[in-house]
């Protein structure tokens, strides 16, 4: 009798997993069970939850500790940036020929691996010489900054060819901070020279920030986040402004059944759209598109004031994009090391699920994928997963299909 009933069984199992719609079903359910609480949490006793609970109040008030220390790194950053600045500002004058350095400023220790024999450096010296004699004398850097966006890949993805000769200008940016007892703030600048587009001599971008944890999410808080940026106007030269491209368009009256030309004014793909960016509404609600463009546009002003500024000589010469390459390698090869092992170690994770039919075998299998493990699973199994899919879910997690 228990024999016929396990047969009946297998078989019913069978002729329901190989209805499609039954499949179906089966897979919406596994797909609303991954990434929920696996229930741990839960089944904790009162008095365990009530303590819990205290650790948690506990971690709100870190978060607030936190935050004050980030504060203090705010006021820090003011203070040094006032040191930096005078070596920012001969910089500068380098680049745009205020300034000739001597022949001591000049001076630069090779690493071992760059040094040359004496032979070596006197042909290399007659080259240059021969060289100069060819050519005007330059004056300062040429090309200086645009020469580093054009070297970093986050800066050169916002380029387009009309920008270059622009930018050619560009003579400093600057990273400015808010003062003592205001508002957390970083302003960008950029120093252009006279020139034949727009009659400004610093476009800036002030990026507004905050520091504290947000009421409704304490625990996301992760240091100061940029909340909102303001550009400027830039004051384009009567036919320069490249931000704007007129198109021609073609339209048919629909009564008389004529074509006319319609010129129209769009916008134009350009760097000089930073000086632009998207207001957020007090609401602080936006479309998808905006939000996606405040996110890129945080990141590149953030990588401008943390990066750019300070090492802008190496970016010219391309020494910190191998450095970035090595740390972004560095950092790749370990996070995903971190994760798997979050991932082992987490009591709440879920692994992702997916349900397929095999028709490789004399009886239906249903395979389930969990992360790079495929399980087998028998008929008898399948019909209590039928009835419980988060049988599934605890049967991968713990690995003993």
């Amino acid at each position: 009798m228990v024999v016929f009933a396990l047969i009946l069984a297998r078989q019913l199992t069978m002729q329901m997993m190989q209805n499609p719609q039954i499949l179906a079903a089966l897979q919406e359910r596994l797909d609303g069970l991954v990434g929920s609480p696996s229930g741990y949490m839960e089944s904790l006793p009162k008095v365990v939850k009530r303590r819990v609970n205290a650790l948690k109040n506990l971690q709100v008030k870190c978060a607030h500790i936190e935050a004050k220390f980030y504060e203090e790194v705010h006021e820090l950053e003011r203070k040094y940036a006032a040191l930096y600045q005078p070596l920012f500002d001969k910089r500068s004058e380098i680049v745009r020929a205020a300034y000739e350095p001597t022949d001591e400023d000049c001076e630069w220790k090779q690493d071992e691996e760059e040094e040359l024999t004496e032979e070596m450096k006197e042909k290399a010296k007659v080259e240059e010489e021969k060289k100069d004699e060819e050519k005007e004398d330059p004056k300062g850097i040429p090309e200086f900054w645009l020469t580093v966006f054009k070297n970093v890949d986050l800066l050169s993805e916002m380029l387009q060819e009309h920008d270059e000769p622009i930018l050619k200008h560009l003579q400093d940016i600057k990273v400015k901070f808010s003062d003592a007892g205001q508002p957390m703030s970083f302003t960008l600048e950029f120093h252009f020279e006279p020139n034949d587009f727009f009659t400004n001599t610093v476009l800036t971008k002030t990026y507004k920030m905050r520091s504290e944890p947000d009421e409704s999410d304490p625990f996301s808080f992760d240091g100061p986040e940029i909340m909102g940026c303001t550009g400027c106007t830039i004051d384009w030269n009567k036919g320069k402004n490249i931000t704007l491209k007129t198109i021609k368009k073609k339209q048919k009256h629909k009564g008389r059944g004529t074509t006319r030309t319609v010129t129209k004014t769009v916008p134009n793909d350009s760097f000089f759209n930073f000086f632009s960016p998207p207001e957020v509404p007090e609401s602080g609600e936006m479309d998808e598109d905006s939000e996606a463009v405040l996110a890129a546009d945080f990141e590149i002003g953030h990588f401008i004031r943390e990066r750019i500024v300070p090492r802008a000589v190496l970016y010219f010469t391309g020494e910190a994009i191998e450095d970035d390459d090595d740390d972004v390698s560095e950092r790749h090869t370990s996070s995903e090391g971190e994760e798997e092992a979050d991932e082992e170690n987490d009591p709440d994770y879920e692994p992702k699920v997916r349900v397929q039919m095999s028709t490789d075998a004399p009886y239906c299998r249903l395979i389930l994928r969990s992360q790079h493990t495929e399980y087998i699973l028998s008929p008898p199994l399948m019909h209590l997963c039928l009835t419980r899919p988060q049988t599934l879910i605890l049967l991968a997690k713990k690995q003993v299909l």
